[in-house]
């Protein structure tokens, strides 16, 4: 008894000490605070002075010509002052957002550390970010910094961590985790753990959000490999529902930013998301941790910038109609290969001037340049210069004839007949440039003025020039489709002229545009994240590997979601990438631990799988998932309201997800309620709170409060394809998990130990 008493009283010591302690960096965060604002505030009035001087010397004379020499040279001074001033006040903006963020929690972990040859022991507070104090000592430090590495991945005792300078050893005597909330600190304990259940639990029981919020707090030894990782160009994330592998790549962003200040940006940075809602709900996690987002993009957006005028046929659309029509996912199978590809690339070698699509370039009916023309110039080219290099310099020729024939058009009789007619406005604007001595041909202002009407109309044809419009690579596409099947070819035809393509072709039409064209290639983009990884066809990311050349590639995924493409295990997925992708130094890391779902809901949907049992669940306890069974659809409806009444009693976030468009269509037509039920499109970029009714494939990367499964019968979920779309559908669920059934359950429930999960209607079973 006295030893609790002489251990309740230490508690109480250390927890009025660091209380002390986090009021004390409060009070210099928000002393700090209110500079900052100041200086954000100097630096908005004085990025607006200087784009209002910038906006007043743009205007001043310009009509003789030292005036404009004058005017350009301070044009120019203003312009990198704008400049300037913008990237100070961003800077300042969100430091006052950091700031903002660590006055309510300024850390949540601490540890205790002594180095060889040193007489004290270290104390290091770790948070979101760094904070020192007006002589640069040290009061938080960033979650990213090398020594920080200690928090996630160190027991007691012996520690090594990496620094840019080699391995360090050090003795880890403390290792402290805190909940702090609006300054007051509402959890403490001391753990050996690499992050402790308690936190874990805490964070995870909370109720679902509009946004994805950061994890530092929590991230786990597993998640933080992850994170830390700077020397595979090749990272496979191979991650069961819920463990969290979303969560750790957006904090490897965070991480590789900070490490890398000096020669990498958000810019150089691209994330593939499965669809818009998921770009929403991720968006604000690195703005919360001080940075930047990084470009963010989902294939069918990426396509749709490469294909201007044709509507690009969505991986969603793709799977309504293979869910009805199974035969429509094998007539596209062989286009979505490396082995696909590859034909691509020996067909683009061997073109000849002759075989390659080349088309008039006219305007307004006339034919500046008539394909023979064009092709005259590649073929008197060097055969042996690279197809790209060949058709660049074919480009650079019609470009420099398209100058001559503008050139020689400013005194043709109707541009003079312009020039004559032009009023003051129009004068001075078509003069505005107009340098004595830059045109050595031209040496009076009539002449720059009828050089500069007869510019503006054939400028639509060096548009033409600069896209590589000269090249009809629709119709060379076809004519290698028609070599490999001509039905593959007619398809693709008939699709052109209602202005769609198949998303099956979109890959590989591209690689032929770019081989032959040299375009479409991005060589700044330093990273390459693809999130969903599992529903891209190999073709497709042979495709952006070609198109990112030096990105180093994250890859994450979970076979067992494969919506769109046949299961694959962790080694067939990696030995298929090596094929695909050629990397020098590839990793697979796997996290087969869930975080997402109660111990309840992950054990029930773990036992869907063949091979759930590589699935671990976190010990955060809940509720048996529950089967309610009905002997029509009319009664399934009824249930379905009262299931929903109870459910949005208790939650923020309520989603009945379908198998498909027309499953929630049904459910749409059928459902009476007095709250507003919100159905969920591809369009949609917000996902409301309330009650929300999606398809699956919305639903990738998401998480709800609560799940319901409007019909899991046999008849509507018979097969193996169906399982996953179950498992994904369950595997959403964070609290609580409801599903209904019309007859007879599909036999992947029926498979599943009686014992996790409860049946509160029961009818005979057949």
């Amino acid at each position: 008894m006295i030893n609790e008493k002489k251990g309740a009283v230490t508690l109480d010591k250390e927890l009025s000490f660091e209380q002390k302690r986090v009021t004390r960096i409060i009070s210099q965060i928000k002393k700090f605070l209110q500079k900052t604002k100041k200086e954000y505030l100097k630096a908005q009035s004085e990025r607006s002075s200087v784009e209002k001087n910038y906006l007043q010397n743009a205007r001043i004379n310009t009509f003789e010509v030292d005036d404009q020499m004058e005017t350009n040279a301070e044009v120019q001074q203003q312009k990198q002052l704008v400049s300037k001033n913008i990237e100070t006040e961003q800077i300042l903006k969100r430091q006052v957002t950091v700031l903002n963020e660590l006055k309510k929690s300024p850390y949540f972990g601490r540890i205790d550390i002594h180095e060889e040859g040193e007489a004290e022991k270290e104390t290091l507070y770790i948070g979101n970010s760094t904070f020192t104090d007006e002589n640069n000592n040290f009061l938080i430090y960033d979650w990213r910094a090398p020594i920080s590495s200690i928090y996630y991945n160190g027991t007691l005792g012996k520690v090594t961590y990496s620094t840019p300078s080699g391995e360090q050893s050090v003795e880890l005597l403390k290792k402290r985790q805190f909940n702090i909330k609006n300054g007051q600190i509402k959890n403490m304990f001391d753990t050996n753990e690499t992050v402790g259940d308690s936190l874990l639990q805490e964070m995870l029981g909370q109720y679902s959000d509009e946004y994805m919020k950061n994890i530092v707090a929590t991230i786990q030894q597993e998640q933080n490999d992850i994170i830390r990782d700077t020397h595979h160009d090749l990272l496979i994330v191979q991650g069961v529902a819920g463990s969290g592998k979303t969560s750790a790549i957006l904090q490897r962003i965070a991480f590789l930013l900070y490490h890398n200040r000096t020669a990498l940006n958000a810019d150089q940075i691209v994330l593939f998301s499965p669809n818009r809602l998921f770009s929403h709900y991720i968006s604000e996690v690195l703005p919360s941790l001080g940075e930047r987002n990084m470009r963010q993009v989902t294939l069918a957006e990426f396509f749709s910038q490469r294909f201007e005028g044709l509507e690009i046929e969505t991986l969603f659309e793709r799977f309504e109609k293979e869910h009805t029509n199974n035969r429509y996912s094998q007539n596209y199978k062989q286009k979505e290969t490396t082995a696909f590809m590859r034909s691509i690339k020996e067909y683009a070698t061997k073109q000849t001037p002759d075989s390659l699509s080349f088309t008039d370039l006219m305007l307004a009916g006339e034919k500046v340049f008539s394909k023979e023309e064009i092709t005259a110039i590649y073929e008197k080219l060097p055969a042996a210069l690279p197809l790209f290099l060949r058709f660049s310099e074919t480009k650079n020729i019609l470009v420099k004839r398209l100058k001559k024939k503008v050139f020689e058009k400013r005194n043709a009789d109707w541009v003079l007949e312009k020039v004559n007619h032009l009023n003051d406005e129009e004068y001075h604007e078509l003069l505005g440039r107009y340098r004595r001595g830059k045109f050595e041909q031209i040496d009076n202002e009539e002449e720059y003025l009828g050089y500069q009407i007869a510019l503006k109309k054939y400028r639509p044809l060096y548009d033409a020039l600069y896209n590589d419009y000269f090249l009809d690579v629709y119709r060379q596409y076809s004519a290698f489709l028609q070599k490999i099947s001509p039905a593959f070819a007619t398809a693709f035809n008939t699709r052109l002229e209602y202005h769609k393509i198949a998303l099956a072709d979109c890959a590989p039409l591209l690689y032929l545009r770019d081989l032959l064209t040299g375009s479409g290639r991005n060589h700044s983009i330093q990273y390459l994240f693809i999130d969903e990884v599992q529903d891209y066809s190999p073709a497709q990311l042979f495709y952006l590997k070609f198109t990112f050349p030096n990105a180093k590639l994250t890859l994450l995924g979970d076979s067992e979601q494969a919506l769109f493409r046949k299961m694959q295990s962790s080694k067939e997925l990696m030995r298929s990438l090596k094929q695909t992708l050629s990397p020098k130094n590839p990793r697979l890391i796997e996290l087969n631990k869930s975080y997402r779902s109660t111990k309840q809901i992950t054990a029930f949907m773990k036992s869907l799988l063949p091979d759930g049992n590589k699935i671990q669940a976190f010990t955060r306890p809940g509720k048996l998932p529950r089967l309610i069974i009905s002997s029509n659809k009319a009664a399934a409806f009824a249930e379905l309201q009262r299931t929903v009444a109870q459910l949005l009693s208790k939650y923020e976030t309520v989603a009945i997800i379908a198998q498909d468009l027309a499953e929630c269509n049904e459910i749409q037509l059928n459902f009476r309620f007095k709250k507003p039920l919100n159905l969920i499109s591809a369009k949609d970029r917000l996902l409301p709170k309330g009650l929300v009714l999606l398809p699956i494939y919305l639903a990738k990367g998401l998480e709800f409060d609560a799940v319901i499964v409007f019909n899991v019968s046999q008849k509507n979920y018979p097969d193996e394809a169906a399982r996953g779309i179950l498992y994904t559908i369950c595997s959403r669920a964070m609290h609580e998990l409801v599903l209904l059934s019309t007859g007879t359950p599909t036999n992947f429930i029926q498979n599943i130990p009686s014992e996790l999960f409860s049946i509160e209607h029961r009818i005979k079973l057949h």
